[in-house]
């Protein structure tokens, strides 16, 4: 195999070439099994046997908890699958090299062998403290670490048992020796209001407090808007506007106005210039870089900015004078912007309103209608040219997927007491609507004119995904169009998604659909936005939340004084593309952090109803049992050994599990009654088994 002339070859062509008989041929397979087992030859997707490649790859390793884990690496689409023999003692996200080595079982992923840590991705441990005697041991939260953290004697900070830490890592261990460390922070009594959620925000690393410099910076630049602020923007302190939020909203970062006239509609999106007051690297810059969003958790909100910005003089507030970003845009009846201006301005919100409230004079609610009269008109107009957007973005494809979100509603101490799906109405749509035109408006004019720029990208979905989800759909009657290429048009998922609309396959067909495609993310290159069907896009409209929005509004302010000269340029070429790799992860772990806030309310709501019956949608089915999904949106799993009364089959093809006697059968979409049997708070898992 090490000569030159070797061609990879199948093992019954080894054993031709090397002449071995027929009933010396285990001998051979034993042979080829041995140099497999010892990293020295490997085995091609196609079953051909050659010479290792021990090329070093750097990555990320991703531990499952149970030992084993897999190795992500950049660019490469898929991962490295390690064995629990191999993973040379590597944490969960530590960065590390590994070599390739064979795949004898013939598994899914590639597998590979860890040979040295470069880098521990974990420093610190959220979890509860397990008193021994004179010293403890921190259990993770979470499961992914797999091994408790030892704490010697005096390293405790005085934690009793059974109360959240926090514990700084010291030493990461060896085998058949765990992890020690030392405990830094007592978040308190696991039963404590709100460690629950605390122990999330540490595990996180979400930062919360601001530093004193920058809180007091904060109040130092937050003064009234006065006229010498004022001079040289656009004054629109006259134009009818209105910001239109939930009613919890305090940021309220965007505004609109709208006039029509001669067929013309004349649309104005006014957001917060928050850059007046966060200038480039002050302290309040490099903490909202730091943070990259505000984060959304279900019992609070760690924002990007100090309240002083973000609740107020950032925060378009009614009767106030503001200054602002506006993007005002000329929109003939088609829905085409066919002008616009970008610029300065200053603004004075007639009205703060909500979602509920438009919504309702939408709906034609007198009452509503009588207590907002004047603003009446204008809105009804809003509601017309956003289903213009809403249909022209439907036409050349735009995807919607119109999941229920999850609302909570929690009592004073955090403790879940209704879980709900947040639906979106026709005033939550058209704000949306609006928010979408000017992004793409924006985002537009500076591809155009070559300047250095943060986009929003959402790129085209892995073929390999989208053949496996054409695929499946086709086993409930349903088909997605690919191309030759075997490239998938974002107007064929939009196509799909209204062919399942209202079938009982709906939820679980959209979220696989929706897994199905890539991440959106931030970038210095504009390539488009598959899920929106456009060429350009980009975040422009909630500098107070989001990081890549401030930084486009300095950009757009520079170039609108004629400021952005070729230093100014480069300086930009500089920085963008960390600013958009960092934005993007820390949106990602605002994301996850969230979904996990979401998913503990979730089992503590389940876990007061514990015997309770609830009818629900099979969302997914497993040769291990199937999920089910209640209205309010909690997902539970019914292992196969809580379906009774008969010995059930998995068929992967048709998404079933199949009674073997019976013939009963449980299929992906179909209604059922499940009975909440145990909650696992830990790991915030639900078990249901099925209701006779």
């Amino acid at each position: 195999m090490k000569s030159e002339f070797y061609v990879p070859m199948k093992e019954k062509e080894l054993a031709v070439m090397l002449q071995v008989e027929p009933e010396d041929r285990p001998d051979l397979k034993e042979v080829l099994s041995s140099l497999l087992a010892e990293g020295s030859i490997m085995v091609t997707k196609r079953g051909r046997y050659q010479i290792m490649d021990h090329t070093a790859i750097v990555g990320t390793f991703l531990s499952t908890g149970k030992g084993y884990g897999f190795v992500q690496v950049e660019g490469e689409k898929e991962d490295y699958f390690i064995s629990p023999e191999d993973t040379h003692g590597a944490f969960h996200q530590d960065k590390v090299e590994i070599v390739g080595i064979a795949d004898s079982q013939g598994n899914r992923h590639r597998t590979a062998r860890i040979v040295k840590i470069i880098e521990h991705g974990i420093t610190s441990v959220v979890g509860t403290y397990q008193a021994v005697g004179q010293y403890g041991f921190v259990l993770p939260d979470m499961q992914k670490l797999g091994q408790d953290l030892f704490i010697p004697k005096g390293c405790d900070l005085g934690a009793a048992d059974g109360y959240k830490v926090v514990a700084e890592i010291t030493d990461y261990g060896k085998e058949g020796r765990n992890p020690e460390g030392r405990i830094v922070e007592i978040l308190g009594n696991s039963s404590d209001p709100g460690v629950d959620i605390l122990s999330i925000v540490r595990a996180y690393s979400l930062p919360e407090a601001f530093e004193e410099n920058v809180l007091r910076q904060a109040e130092r630049v937050a003064k009234p808007v006065s006229e010498a602020d004022c001079q040289g923007r656009m004054d629109l302190r006259n134009i009818q506007m209105v910001t239109i939020d939930g009613e919890d909203a305090k940021d309220l970062d965007d505004a609109v106005s709208l006039t029509v006239k001669d067929g013309l509609y004349y649309l104005g999106v006014h957001i917060a210039d928050v850059t007046n007051y966060v200038q480039e690297n002050s302290a309040l810059d490099r903490e909202a870089l730091k943070r990259g969003t505000s984060v959304y958790l279900a019992d609070r909100v760690i924002p990007m900015l100090p309240q002083a910005l973000s609740n107020g003089i950032c925060s378009l507030n009614e009767g106030e004078d503001r200054l602002a970003l506006s993007c005002l845009m000329t929109i003939d009846s088609k829905g085409n912007v066919i002008d616009h201006t970008l610029t300065e301005s200053v603004v004075r919100v007639d009205r703060r309103m909500t979602y509920t409230s438009v919504n309702r004079i939408l709906l034609m609610d007198e009452e509503e209608r009588e207590q907002y009269g004047s603003l009446v008109p204008m809105f009804e107009k809003m509601d017309h040219l956003a289903k213009i957007f809403r249909a022209k973005r439907r036409k050349r494809g735009s995807i919607d997927f119109d999941f229920p979100e999850t609302k909570l509603k929690l009592d004073e101490s955090g403790r879940p007491l209704e879980i709900l799906p947040y639906e979106r109405n026709d005033a939550t749509k058209l704000i949306e609507d609006f928010m979408l035109i000017a992004n793409e408006t924006v985002a537009e004019h500076f591809y155009w004119q070559e300047l250095p720029f943060v986009y929003r990208i959402h790129e085209h979905p892995d073929q390999e995904k989208i053949q496996n989800l054409v695929t499946f759909i086709r086993n409930f009657g349903f088909n997605i169009r690919v191309g030759t290429k075997e490239e998938v048009h974002p107007k064929e998922i939009q196509k799909l998604l209204d062919s399942i609309s209202g079938t009982e396959e709906e939820a679980m067909l959209s979220r696989l659909t929706l897994r199905s495609m890539k991440r959106a993310r931030y970038s210095t290159v504009s390539s488009g936005h598959f899920g929106l069907a456009c060429n350009y896009y980009c975040h422009f409209t909630s500098p107070i939340r989001r990081y890549p929005d401030l930084q486009i509004h300095r950009i757009i302010k520079e170039q609108l004084r004629g400021r952005l000269n070729e230093d100014r340029i480069d300086h930009y070429k500089a920085i963008l593309d960390g600013v958009a790799e960092q934005s993007s992860r820390l949106e990602r772990r605002a994301e996850e952090a969230e979904r996990e806030t979401v998913k503990l309310k979730k089992a503590q709501y389940m876990a007061d109803h514990i015997g309770e019956t609830f009818q629900g949608v099979i969302s997914s089915v497993t040769a291990w049992g199937m999920y089910v999904e209640l209205p309010n949106t909690v997902e539970g799993m019914v292992h196969i050994s809580k379906i009774p009364g008969d010995y059930y089959l998995y068929d992967e093809n048709a998404c079933e599990l199949r009674g073997d006697v019976t013939g009963r059968v449980f299929r992906l979409g179909q209604m059922v009654s499940v009975k909440v049997e145990n909650v696992d708070l830990p790991n915030r898992n639900i078990d249901f088994g099925i209701a006779l």
